[in-house]
């Protein structure tokens, strides 16, 4: 019974490479998405004077078999081109979904102008989308009602394929907030995967292609810092939107943190999770973790997310005279 199961998730997952184009999901959740915004926004690289190194791993619905498993690194710095000031960063998010694993990786730049009390950021990512799906590792029972064993809909061998990718958007970066507007996979890039034929012949003799659509995706996130007055502690709120155009979900965070050291937090994703996180910074070192709690109906099968990040931050000498020099807000 649990093979069938699990036979007809992945039948239904291969079915989707038979299309001409099929649409892929959202870049992966983050419930820590504050502490790398270079990961969805290019504009975001050099917002601080430092060298600001990041990494990550989330698992997702842990307890389910074939659950998201995302692994993120990224790394920006500011540098200067005469008297302007540019920002320089790369990016690498992996995601691994039952058969299927998606690597995404940019490079990005943005140009910064101090204006209206803050710097405005405008930047571009390019990168590689790569896909591939493992064929090798498809089980399909003997013919029955719903399967037929010699599905030529299904590869049965590792196939891939990579596409040029794009990201553009624009940063505010003001003392006491940020925000920013973002778009990837500007051109919505298709990766096209070949699958040799059983006899390993030509494509023309029986080989098959799938396609795999990255979808365009917008992003606005906000946040702020909001000192509570005679203490040592500032709450710092924010908020992520993403949006496929036909998909859209929000997520709301609200962090307490003290001495700038240790911060407890606590968020909610549009109808799908609950999320608590703690975290510490200790001199340049960061290091976060969250834990969702589903509250859509997948609770009953998953014990939750787990998601940690981790980081250290390289002081620059930007020199004396640089007009651009502020604090961040955001987790330094």
């Amino acid at each position: 019974m649990t093979r069938n199961i699990a036979a007809r998730l992945i039948l239904l997952i291969t079915l989707t490479l038979t299309a001409i184009t099929s649409s892929a999901q959202t870049d992966p959740n983050l419930s820590q998405y504050y502490a790398a915004p270079t990961l969805y926004n290019p504009s975001a690289t050099g917002s601080t004077d430092y060298l600001r190194i990041r990494g990550g791993s989330r698992l997702q619905w842990v307890g389910i078999d074939g659950a998201p498993r995302s692994f993120l690194a990224a790394a920006d710095m500011p540098f200067k081109i005469g008297s302007k000031r540019i920002g320089a960063g790369i990016s690498m998010l992996q995601e691994s979904i039952g058969l299927y694993k998606t690597l995404n990786m940019t490079a990005q730049v943005s140009y910064k102008l101090r204006k209206w009390g803050g710097v405005w950021s405008i930047g571009l990512g390019i990168g590689i989308y790569d896909q591939s799906f493992k064929g090798s590792e498809v089980y399909l029972p003997g013919d029955d009602d719903y399967h037929e064993s010699t599905d030529d809909a299904i590869p049965t061998n590792d196939i891939h394929g990579t596409a040029l990718d794009a990201d553009a958007g624009i940063w505010y970066e003001h003392p006491k907030f940020y925000a920013g507007l973002s778009v990837t996979h500007l051109t919505s890039p298709t990766v096209t995967m070949n699958a040799e034929n059983s006899t390993g012949g030509s494509e023309t003799s029986g080989d098959r292609k799938y396609q795999f659509k990255a979808s365009r995706t917008l992003y606005f996130t906000a946040g702020c810092n909001i000192p509570i007055k005679n203490t040592l502690f500032e709450i710092l709120p924010s908020i992520l939107v993403k949006s496929t155009f036909t998909f859209t979900t929000a997520e709301l965070n609200a962090r307490l943190r003290m001495r700038k050291f240790l911060s407890f937090g606590l968020g909610y994703r549009w109808d799908d999770a609950v999320v608590a996180t703690v975290a510490a910074e200790i001199k340049n070192f960061y290091i976060g973790y969250s834990y969702d709690y589903a509250t859509s109906a997948i609770h009953s099968a998953s014990s939750g997310s787990h998601e940690i990040f981790v980081g250290y931050s390289m002081k620059l000498n930007m020199g004396d005279k640089n007009k651009n020099r502020h604090k961040s807000v955001r987790i330094m």
